[in-house]
């Protein structure tokens, strides 16, 4: 294959799909020289089935070629060639892949959260607004104008040639927004948790803080000099609310990870 060229000798270039979940996973590249209980490991370290649990079936072009039995032999063993598949038979019956729990949210019990304790959360706009109506009690929240049926999808503000000012991100902009809710973050559908809600001093405005899942931010937390919230460098960013919508973004699976090694 003059694709796989690129590979060192004895290196090769697999995809694995799986007896429980629908989509195929990422392109893995193996040494040949690890042994059949090596790659279960490395298996178990993308798609959860323990290396006890996995029957591996080799495949090429929709056809089994050999099944994987022996843990003590070394990949090379079973001519094992770049675009081959290797197929996980997770053989747990009581795999928590099983039946798509893994990939079907809905089979999911979501959190619902009750007025009570929303009230009684801190950080929330909620209690923004009722501190701000305890220093001046002539203060008016926004309307919620911007938001649609939904409480948790917001309407993009429309786009404006003039500078940010306080008047286009004022409170209304993170309206619906709690600090630890989960969120995605436009550009690149980022995913993480909200760490804070706030006027951060620097430029004029309402910021969101936000604490990414994967090294996708600008920072780690802070803005000249002062912390706002804790995270690792490059793991955080001050967003303007309108790129964030929050709701049910669980963390990226196995499947949507990037990295070929673990």
């Amino acid at each position: 294959h003059t694709q796989f060229a690129y590979l060192p000798q004895g290196m090769v270039s697999i995809n694995v799909t799986h007896s429980n979940l629908k989509r195929e996973m990422i392109e893995l590249k193996l040494d040949l020289h690890m042994t059949i209980f090596d790659v279960k490991r490395k298996l178990h370290t993308h798609c959860g089935t323990p290396a006890v649990h996995q029957r591996l079936l080799l495949r090429d072009n929709g056809q089994t070629l050999a099944l994987l039995a022996d843990d003590s032999k070394m990949l090379g063993y079973y001519s094992v060639e770049s675009g081959m598949v290797i197929h996980v038979d997770d053989t747990d019956p009581f795999s928590l892949s099983r039946g798509g729990a893994l990939e079907d949210v809905s089979l999911v019990e979501r959190y619902r959260m009750t007025d009570d304790d929303y009230e009684n959360r801190r950080g929330t706009v909620r209690e923004f607004i009722r501190e701000k109506k305890a220093i001046d009690p002539n203060w008016t929240p926004p309307t919620a104008g911007m938001m649609t049926g939904n409480p948790w999808q917001r309407q993009e503000r429309p786009a404006t040639d003039g500078p940010a000012t306080e008047e286009n991100f004022d409170a209304e902009s993170v309206a619906g927004l709690e600090v630890g809710g989960r969120c995605e973050v436009m550009p690149g559908a980022r995913r993480g948790e909200i760490a804070y809600i706030g006027e951060r001093g620097l430029e004029k405005g309402f910021w969101v803080g936000v604490r990414f899942d994967e090294p996708m931010g600008k920072g780690d937390g802070t803005s000249k000099g002062t912390r706002y919230f804790e995270c690792e460098p490059s793991f955080g960013s001050f967003v303007r609310g309108k790129n964030v919508t929050m709701g049910d973004f669980p963390e990226e699976g196995f499947d949507d990870d990037s990295e070929d090694e673990i």
